[in-house]
């Protein structure tokens, strides 16, 4: 990669991890993890995920495509000012939030943080837990308005982490996917051939680039 794609060193300011609870909400229960608590501590990062933090729902999260969750530390600073009221690290549970995460970020993004390398690998996808652990039921819907998704990440190269640690982006310069792009056509936005032939060139995480190549197979026909 050039030096020149390197952006200038970004900062984690939290490590979040969750542990199995039930999220309970207008008469309903969810097991989840999705309630992160910061760690003040050095973790270990690898495929399988950050520290000791939990994934309930195997079938939709985790996985050595989303073994991390990132979130925008300027993201929080718009939801605040929406809704008036502070939201606590890893409320909307990411595993590493980072200050100055670019806003257009793409799938094969590299983010170096201490002894480990990550990899954007596709935006999340906002579900019914988001809006119980949110206690609000339009929260969801909020949240695919607002446009700020975060980003999952695999890890390329397992190692050690903690807060405050300086974080060096580099951008991916292979076919560019980008992660709020994704959100949008994952959200019903219009889409092209071309368009899927280039999300499908980037290395996106597994589960998503199966519906890609169902899409792509539906409009061929």
């Amino acid at each position: 990669m050039q030096r020149n794609d390197i952006r200038p060193a970004l900062e984690v300011t939290s490590v979040n991890v969750g542990r199995a609870e039930t999220v309970e909400h207008l008469g309903r229960e969810y097991r989840s993890g999705i309630r992160k608590r910061p760690v003040n501590a050095t973790v270990a990062v690898d495929g399988a995920g950050v520290g000791d933090d939990v994934v309930c729902n195997r079938k939709h999260h985790g996985g050595p495509d989303q073994a991390a969750y990132l979130y925008r530390l300027e993201d929080y600073a718009w939801w605040e000012r929406t809704y008036g009221r502070p939201f606590a690290p890893g409320a909307f549970g990411e595993n590493l939030t980072i200050a100055g995460m670019p806003a257009d970020s793409a799938v094969g993004d590299r983010l170096l943080i201490g002894t480990a390398v990550l990899e954007l690998t596709g935006p999340r996808v906002p579900c019914a837990v988001l809006s119980a652990h949110m206690q609000d039921p339009d929260f969801a819907l909020a949240f695919r308005q607002a446009r700020r998704p975060g980003a999952y990440c695999r890890v390329l190269n397992p190692g050690e982490l903690r807060s405050g640690d300086r974080v060096e982006w580099v951008a991916t310069t292979g076919a560019r996917a980008g992660i709020v792009e994704l959100f949008d056509y994952l959200n019903g936005s219009p889409y092209t051939p071309a368009d899927l032939e280039r999300f499908l060139a980037a290395p996106l995480a597994a589960r998503l680039r199966r519906k890609i190549e169902a899409r792509r197979r539906g409009s061929a026909v």
